[in-house]
């Protein structure tokens, strides 16, 4: 990505940019192909299951869930996981379950699976949806088998780590890391619980090949569901700069002792990478010879953004803050929001 300055930074301008340059982004070219390959895998161990947990970032509730999940995986019950809610500003909780009942979506959780934090609440509500259900072709069977689901990156093998850790003080059975498509290939049967026999079926993140928005594919992406690199970790940053400007979440500003805020990448990048020391030998021809030049390393820079949001060190934040507010009257049918937790 070429940086162009577009000057005037300062806490003075509070006229933060209204809309992000979204064309010239080729988003198919984000997702990688055996995402797609995932969902026909899991389609054949549908018969197996009693029940689909869909694990999805509690930062973009409302946006990247992949529509064919419940299309292709028919009519078995359904809960919905939003993980890494410390990371997720939540002050419209209610709103959002609002928002997805009225898609249909009535039995919510909101988790973090590092800190276990309200992981317990999971196996005694997919024991209830299961028994509420019609078991087709597991009727003669006393255990539970539930698959997993979700894009990549949003906690589903930290789930299946954390009920283990709940229920059967157990460490790890699946890797993770922080990066996407770490799961590649729908996994055997792992068991997360005794009383009731439970196993999970971890499976590889699948996106939708369609993403209804470049902005939608942003989030994704800023959420970390696709490598930085296939979207450009300065144009990731760009965006993760106009996002903290537009909500007023300045605590980038403190965190790498800016004095002020602003809203050019450019210059933001150029002072995070002299504060942390990432500059680079570049050498520049001249009329005299070769001449060595300090620039700043923008990319290292872009990466240490990036990475510092990720770990919420610059505070919470709700990405589709602008899609809840567009849609005042979701789920105002007089839907009795699901009590999740405290």
């Amino acid at each position: 990505m070429r940086l162009i300055p577009r000057a005037l930074c300062g806490a003075a301008r509070a006229a933060w940019r209204e809309s992000f340059p979204l064309g010239g982004h080729a988003v198919a070219r984000w997702f990688p192909g055996h995402m797609a390959k995932g969902l026909k895998k899991m389609q054949s161990s549908l018969k197996l299951v009693d029940c689909i947990i869909e694990v999805h970032d509690a930062r973009i509730p409302l946006s990247g869930r992949n529509p064919l999940f419940q299309e292709t995986l028919g009519l078995k019950p359904h809960l919905l996981v939003l993980n890494k809610m410390d990371l997720a500003d939540l002050k419209e909780r209610q709103k959002i379950i609002r928002h997805l009942e009225g898609e249909g979506l009535k039995n919510v959780i909101f988790t973090n699976c590092v800190k276990d934090e309200n992981v317990k609440q999971i196996v005694p509500m997919v024991t209830e949806l299961v028994g509420s259900s019609y078991r087709y072709h597991r009727g003669e069977s006393l255990e539970y088998c539930i698959m997993v689901i979700g894009v990549p990156n949003v906690g589903k093998s930290s789930l299946i780590n954390s009920l283990r850790r709940q229920h059967l003080r157990k460490g790890k059975a699946t890797r993770v890391g922080g990066e996407p498509g770490i799961t590649r290939a729908v996994m055997s049967r792992i068991q997360v619980c005794e009383r009731p026999l439970m196993f999970l079926l971890d499976t590889p993140g699948v996106l939708a090949p369609r993403i209804e928005s470049v902005e939608t594919g942003l989030k994704l992406a800023l959420c970390g569901t696709v490598l930085d690199h296939l979207v450009g970790e300065e144009t990731l940053a760009d965006y993760l700069l106009y996002t903290l400007n537009r909500h007023e979440l300045f605590g980038y500003v403190q965190h790498y002792g800016l004095g002020e805020a602003c809203d050019d990448i450019v210059s933001v990048l150029k002072r995070v990478a002299v504060k942390l020391g990432k500059t680079q030998k570049v050498k520049v021809l001249t009329g005299t010879g070769d001449v060595n030049v300090i620039q700043p390393n923008y990319p290292a820079a872009a990466r240490d953004f990036l990475r510092t949001f990720r770990s919420g060190l610059l505070g919470p934040v709700m990405l589709d803050r602008d899609t809840l507010q567009s849609h005042p009257s979701a789920g105002a049918q007089g839907h009795r929001p699901a009590e999740t937790d405290p």
